[in-house]
């Protein structure tokens, strides 16, 4: 392979910008950069020198093969954070014979062709990246220490396992096999499609927390849906007005609600209109809502012809006149709102899986639809064996595909091109 370098950290001007080089001649242009390079996995302090002089003094660390991020030797320089100086050494990196700029998320994708990492690993260092809440941190950290990948090797162990139990009996097919294999094998797809379909079930949560969960504040025109929006975000983040029908699309404001990734939505006032337009904007809040992970209906006078839902919120909104409920305006009984939605997201972020993605389902369904034949065939009897460990094979190849380990071409392609220069 290539020896790639890049700059690991953000763009820009900051106290120190790690600059990073990984492949075989990596060793080499660390020493030519800062002559003697310091044992492997220690940091010392090195003048970089460049052909027109010094470029800067910095640390200096080396890993070695197999020891490194990559699974390459690895130098890495800890430079200062100005532009000159990252120019400076990124250019002479540049003119070093072998060496060539890194492609956008081409240093993790060297982790996962060298084993250090997997592909769901590989998508919770992305998801860990960009958290912005304290749940998503906790989730994409559990992803990235290889949990699922974890689950996905043990449930193939079980299939191969399955297959080699079938096959024995079609190698056999003509002799006297004294022991029934069914048993066994049905036994490990009841234990193997268990714990697929707890991972799908928990799938669709995780994947809430990666994205946010939808909150939709539902109720008539001038309930004081706006106003409370404004209230949650802290910011004018919705026109308010005493004229009924004012919002007519639906406004989004993102929020943390103690660590879990929430979006408002602020929807048009239910009702009958003559106004076109408005009545767009009605038809679109109840489809947001309806689509929205919880609902918090404020009640006013006006009678709402949309139900709630269970474990939906009904308050009275308007507080400041009625003395019940909510008000955006004064700010009484937000902190008590704001504890119910909470708690509600919360529970359900509990259920969540180490399946963070689409595609993770995508390839756990495949498998449990797989299993669910081969189930059939192995009831069907010693016969049926070869069609059977056939469905186990396709189950395994979903599971295969989960990890990283064939038909991902194009998903690699996908998740590395988010990655930044550095990655």
């Amino acid at each position: 392979m290539d020896t790639i370098f890049a700059q690991a950290t953000s763009r820009g001007k900051a106290g120190v910008a790690v600059i990073r080089v990984s492949g075989p001649e990596a060793i080499a242009a660390g020493q030519q950069i800062v002559g003697r390079l310091p044992d492997p996995r220690t940091c010392a302090l090195r003048v970089l020198k460049g052909r027109d002089g010094p470029i800067d003094e910095a640390l200096v660390l080396r890993f070695e093969a197999n020891h490194s991020f990559t699974g390459e030797d690895v130098v890495e320089f800890q430079v200062h954070g100005s532009t000159a100086v990252i120019t400076a050494l990124l250019d002479e990196l540049s003119r070093l014979p072998g060496l060539r700029m890194a492609e956008p998320g081409e240093f993790t994708r060297r982790a996962l062709e060298n084993e250090r990492l997997d592909l769901t690993q590989i998508e919770g260092l992305a998801d860990l990246i960009d958290a912005e809440t304290e749940a998503q941190r906790r989730q994409a950290l559990r992803v990235l220490s290889g949990s699922l990948g974890a689950k996905a090797e043990s449930w193939r162990s079980d299939l191969i396992r399955s297959v080699a139990l079938l096959e024995a009996t079609i190698d056999f097919a003509d002799e006297d096999v004294p022991v029934d294999v069914s048993p066994e094998v049905l036994d490990l797809l009841n234990r193997t499609q268990h714990g697929l379909l707890r991972e799908v079930e928990g799938s669709k949560v995780a994947e809430r927390i990666r994205e946010g969960f939808e909150v939709a504040i539902v109720g008539a025109p001038n309930a004081g849906k706006s106003t409370l929006l404004n209230a949650l975000a802290g910011r004018e983040a919705a026109i308010t007005s005493d004229i009924a029908g004012t919002t007519r699309d639906v406004i989004e404001v993102r929020m943390d609600l103690q660590g879990l990734p929430v979006t408002m939505l602020d929807t048009a006032g239910l009702r009958d209109s003559e106004d076109r337009i408005e009545q767009l904007g009605v038809a679109r809040a109840r489809e947001r809502a309806m689509a929205a992970d919880l609902r918090i209906f404020l009640l006013s006078e006006e009678p709402l012809d949309f139900d709630p839902l269970d474990g939906d919120i009904v308050v009275e909104g308007k507080a400041d006149l009625t003395g019940r409920g909510v008000s955006g305006k004064t700010g009484e009984g937000i902190d008590y709102l704001v504890a119910q939605v909470t708690e509600i997201l919360s529970n359900r972020a509990s259920g969540a899986g180490t399946a963070i993605r689409a595609r993770h389902r995508h390839s756990m369904t495949h498998a449990l639809e797989a299993l669910e034949t081969a189930r059939i065939e192995v009831e069907s009897g010693a016969e049926r064996s070869e069609l059977a460990a056939e469905e186990l094979w396709s189950a395994i190849r979903a599971l295969d595909s989960l990890v990283g380990r064939v038909d991902v071409e194009m998903v690699l392609d996908e998740i590395f091109a988010s990655f930044c220069l550095g990655k």
